[in-house]
């Protein structure tokens, strides 16, 4: 089951709304006592529905996760679409310029702090969340993907895995290594981060900016499952190929919790 509703975002667009979507599993409904895990993405817009989706193709969580039978509740959220470059500030953590986009005003910061300060207590209040570090993960692709290795680095007190899509690391390489090094993170980080084999060549070096961000990365002490994606270009039908690789990282060896045994049955003798 899926959900849509509209959500603003003060700090970064006012009261112009944009549209968030919930996708609870079947087995909400069934187990009232049950809680679940929580994958937050960006671009909301893109994950579902073809309708909805910018260039007509969604990633289609929605089919693999119900064709998987996979236990996880997923926030998306639609990312900004002012032609003044919103999606672009919006998802980055940094100020960058580049040639044909000129000076970019990084918001990231903005849009991690309402995601974690707004967006998440409210989906905890509301839904039978797993609140934990743990059973809290984030991701996305291209900018998103820069956002969700940004949210894993800055914010890891919340987000304890991530997948990074074809991450814009070309967007200012110094600025993500920085980010990199300065992070303080938790001994248990997992990132799952792919680029497509196609999309090397969009950006001069990509492959060996690509190389030294996985490198910088272990170096740090994160669990990184790295992938260049045989055929892989930057699209939505490529990313959508990807699921069940970063799917596999993001649950792999989750301790799940435990359901609390009550009192053992058996006859008390009388005294």
């Amino acid at each position: 089951m899926i959900k849509k509703w509209e959500v603003m975002i003060p700090e970064l667009t006012g009261k112009e709304k944009r549209f968030a979507y919930i996708y609870l599993p079947d087995s909400y409904e069934q187990k009232a006592g049950k809680r679940y895990p929580v994958l937050y993405m960006f671009d909301g817009h893109n994950v579902f529905f073809d309708e909805d989706a910018t260039y007509g193709k969604s990633w289609g969580m929605k089919e693999f996760l119900e064709s998987r039978g996979t236990e996880i509740i997923v926030v998306a959220v639609e990312c900004n679409h002012s032609p003044d470059h919103g999606r672009l500030k919006e998802y980055s953590p940094f100020t960058f310029s580049v040639e044909h986009f000129g000076e970019i005003i990084g918001k990231g910061k903005l849009t991690m702090d309402w995601m974690v300060k707004s967006l998440k207590p409210y989906i905890d209040r509301h839904y039978r969340t797993l609140r934990a570090r743990e059973y809290t993960w984030i991701a996305g692709s291209s900018m998103g993907g820069l956002m969700s290795l940004y949210a894993l680095m800055a914010y890891n007190n919340t987000f304890s895995r991530a997948a990074a899509l074809s991450p814009s690391l070309w967007t200012d390489v110094k600025q993500v290594e920085e980010m990199i090094t300065k992070a303080k993170l938790g001994p248990d980080t997992v990132l799952y981060m792919d680029y497509g084999s196609e999309e090397l060549i969009n950006h001069e070096g990509m492959l060996e900016i690509y190389g030294d961000i996985t490198a910088l990365l272990l170096k740090k002490g994160v669990y990184v499952d790295s992938r260049i994606v045989p055929g892989g270009n930057h699209s939505e039908a490529s990313w959508e190929k990807q699921i069940p690789f970063f799917m596999h990282t993001l649950r792999y060896n989750i301790k799940w919790p435990q359901k609390k045994r009550g009192p053992k049955s058996g006859k008390t003798e009388a005294k």
